[in-house]
């Protein structure tokens, strides 16, 4: 078993299921860059305070950049004797550039250096997720500037309600997906603390300049009370809770999709190279994607619950419960990303099939409101022209008729405020012109919605 950076202390060596059980480097190794980039920094902050000379910085320095190439290309392999990425690093420096290699860790703490590995992993990870969302939303952009005409059926209840526009409803998730990246925006304001200097918790004796090291690591603040920047992992919960929320977005549109492409709808067919078959169906064709898309949310769900419980009772400062917060926060970046880029695949091969999703919106008294406002400008009070017109839709019901099939006269037997131009008032496609207050489905208001995304994303 290898050498322990805590073993002075004790007579007998750790018992091996209890190392497996305590260790952490099958997963935290993936932090090896930002540990890696840290101690640069670190050794270079020692060396401004005198701790080291400028032979010894120049060794670290190289000794640590030749073991992130070894490791980047594979040459150096992880060893599981280690109990986590950070002795593993440091211990290999030793091997390569000797007791130099043993003066790095002067003045830190595993804590504080693990909290400022996390910290650039979330910063860099956030960064992805977002150029993730900006991809998907030019991808919907493209899809509803294409389908700008396409009428269907908007929903309440899943129930047919009113007309719009194909291009509003897939604008809605545009919005969506911006404020989802403004949560991510938000957790990396949060991410963005240096840690570093902290030490265990009391900070440490030696005048390491801990603005220099901000500086060179791209920190735009100082932590600012040591005990609580080794303890803090509310950045880690935040990013997960920005990782769930966007997740629900996208199993919203999945829920969509999976209805859409189903017989009974029909308003989409998907692309056979994003779907999947049956085993012994041979005319299947199944939307796996997104109900993969819709079943990881649970997870990242799952991630989210874990960290709080995780966190909610732990006494100042570090305790090991706290290393339980990486892999639930590796496994929400990594879902959302994967899923990002999955469902603007999915969504620019998508094809629409806008006759049957036009047809549909013409069919289950969708005009029915837009009916009840022609009577308010013609002067009969809302709530008065809502009860008309509902015993009109049952009148219609009970013919088998469609509003815009019934004729005038019909229409005047339930008030005389019908007139001639009522007519006007019952096609799908003008009740859709009609609504062009801001943030309407009118096609010009849907363009407009389109316009403002556009000089958002500055395409």
């Amino acid at each position: 078993m290898a050498e322990k950076v805590w073993g002075g202390r004790f007579k007998e060596e750790i018992e091996e299921r209890f190392h497996r059980f305590n260790a952490s480097i099958e997963f935290d190794w993936r932090l090896y860059p930002y540990d890696i980039m840290g101690s640069i920094s670190h050794c270079r902050a020692l060396k401004r305070a005198g701790i080291i000379n400028e032979e010894e910085e120049r060794g670290i320095i190289s000794g640590l950049n030749s073991i992130k190439e070894d490791l980047d290309q594979g040459k150096l392999k992880f060893d599981s004797r280690y109990e986590d990425i950070h002795t593993f690093i440091e211990k290999e420096l030793i091997k390569r550039v000797g007791d130099a290699g043993e003066k790095l860790h002067t003045g830190r703490s595993r804590n504080d250096q693990v909290s400022l590995d996390l910290r650039l992993y979330v910063k860099d990870a956030i960064k992805r997720v977002i150029d993730k969302i900006k991809g998907f939303q030019k991808t919907i952009i493209q899809v509803a500037e294409k389908n700008i005409h396409v009428i269907m059926p908007g929903y309440t209840h899943l129930q047919r309600a009113q007309p719009v526009l194909l291009s509003h409803h897939l604008m809605a998730y545009y919005e969506m997906l911006k404020r989802d990246e403004g949560r991510f925006k938000n957790a990396y304001q949060r991410a963005d603390v240096l840690p570093l200097g902290s030490a265990a918790l009391a900070g440490t004796t030696f005048e390491i300049d801990r603005h220099f090291i901000a500086e060179e690591l791209g920190f735009g603040n100082i932590s600012r009370n040591s005990m609580d920047a080794v303890s803090d992992r509310d950045f880690v919960i935040e990013s997960i809770f920005a990782c769930s929320i966007l997740m629900m977005h996208l199993s919203r549109l999945s829920e969509e999709i999976i209805i859409w492409a189903t017989k009974e709808f029909s308003f989409i067919e998907l692309p056979d190279s994003l779907s999947t078959g049956s085993s012994i169906m041979p005319q299947k064709k199944n939307p796996d994607l997104v109900e993969l898309v819709r079943g990881k949310t649970g997870r990242v769900f799952g991630s989210l619950l874990s960290i709080l419980s995780t966190m909610k009772g732990l006494p100042l400062t570090y305790n090991k419960d706290m290393q339980e917060d990486k892999e639930p926060l590796f496994d929400s970046f990594d879902t959302v990303i994967d899923s990002l880029e999955m469902m603007e695949m999915l969504l620019s091969g998508v094809r629409f099939n806008e006759k049957i999703m036009e047809e549909s919106a013409g069919q289950g008294f969708l005009v029915a409101t837009d009916l009840a406002e022609y009577l308010v400008t013609k002067g009969v009070p809302f709530r008065k022209a809502h009860e008309l017109v509902g015993k009109v839709v049952l009148f219609a019901m009970e013919k088998g008729k469609e509003l815009n099939q019934l004729e005038l006269k019909e229409l005047k037997g339930f008030s005389d405020s019908f007139d001639e131009d009522v007519l006007n008032w019952l096609d799908p496609k003008d009740s859709i012109k009609r609504r062009s207050i801001t943030g309407g489905t009118a096609p010009d208001s849907v363009l407009q919605q389109i316009k403002q995304a556009k000089e958002e994303l500055k395409i």
